[in-house]
């Protein structure tokens, strides 16, 4: 995990924010037009998505300096310094699957449960906006992977994901049979419900629930976790970030499978296909406004219980001498 400051841009370019909203939730909307006024209003320019822009009752050109919208989702981080996303994980997920080809830092604003992935909550928006006003952020990078399926040798599909990549049974009645391999030599054949490919940053989400470990952010490595394995090794696997993961469907399975990509982007896998996860040629860029640890953030996410903790003020209570008290008669 890198952190990168904020960069400047040049003396004469314009600073342009994008603002992606889940706006079929009216607190998103009422959130998200008090962002763009705002950001607005301190002389950002501000791009939104057409449709979300009609979602919004903002038109084009109503706001000064400007207001801007685009209909093509795929170019819409291009030439903005950072994304802000309104919602819970899930609409940062589709806004990291808009701007992973334009690299666009994404800043989230939970309004969702959990909220992993973002970096503020709703009370917080008004000094999120003075943060990014003032450039009081830094950009650390995620590993993502890069995913590719094949169908008899030949390429059919390619993606990637942040969180992410799970094998899955598509009939609820049927078993996954699946040989899985790890740097091109096969490890073991299951029968399971599926197969998790995950990311450090992934593992607080559906490598979570399968029961795989959860990884730091700053530790480079691969996760592997089966889903309702019948085997007798069926554990989470933690491997090298330059190992290649491979998963086949084998050829006698009854009926198909499922390649899921963060939950929003799917393959199908017939009897025979290959699936391989390795580490992302292209990181996501999460924009960071504390430095809080990551211990921190599992503890405020999950509400974890750490009553009773004395922690470092009793540690250093313990190591500092107690120097005794000595009368002296004059």
């Amino acid at each position: 995990m890198t952190d990168h400051p904020a960069a400047a841009p040049a003396h004469d370019d314009v600073r342009r924010v994008l603002v992606l909203a889940h706006t079929g939730r009216e607190e998103a909307r009422e959130v998200a037009r008090d962002c763009v006024r705002s950001l607005t209003a301190h002389g950002i320019v501000v791009r939104l998505l057409a449709e979300e822009a009609e979602d919004l009752d903002l038109v084009a050109g109503t706001l000064e300096p400007a207001l801007e919208t685009v209909d093509a989702a795929q170019h819409a981080g291009v030439g903005c310094e950072l994304a802000l996303v309104i919602g819970g994980d899930g609409s940062i997920l589709r806004a990291a699957e808009m701007t992973h080809a334009s690299g666009t830092p994404l800043l989230g604003v939970n309004l969702g449960h959990v909220g992993f992935l973002a970096e503020a909550e709703q009370d917080d928006v008004e000094s999120t906006i003075d943060a990014i006003v003032a450039r009081r952020y830094v950009t650390e990078e995620r590993l993502t992977l890069d995913v590719s399926v094949y169908r008899d040798k030949e390429l059919v599909a390619e993606t990637f994901a942040l969180n992410e990549a799970s094998v899955e049974k598509a009939a609820r009645e049927r078993m996954l049979e699946v040989v899985v391999e790890i740097d091109g030599r096969p490890l073991s054949r299951w029968g399971c419900d599926g197969v998790v490919c995950a990311t450090p940053t992934g593992s607080t989400a559906y490598n979570f629930s399968a029961g795989g470990p959860v990884v730091w952010p700053g530790v480079e490595a691969l996760l592997m976790v089966p889903i309702s394995a019948h085997a007798l090794f069926a554990r989470p696997m933690v491997v090298a970030p330059t190992s290649v993961l491979a998963v086949e469907v084998l050829g006698n399975t009854e009926g198909a499978g499922v390649l899921w990509c963060d939950g929003r982007r799917t393959v199908d896998l017939p009897p025979g296909a290959r699936i391989e996860v390795r580490r992302g040629a292209r990181p996501v860029r999460l924009v960071r406004l504390h430095q809080a640890p990551f211990t921190d953030r599992l503890v405020a996410k999950f509400d974890l219980p750490v009553e009773g903790w004395r922690g470092a003020a009793e540690r250093r209570r313990r190591e500092v001498p107690q120097v005794e008290e000595v009368s002296v008669d004059v």
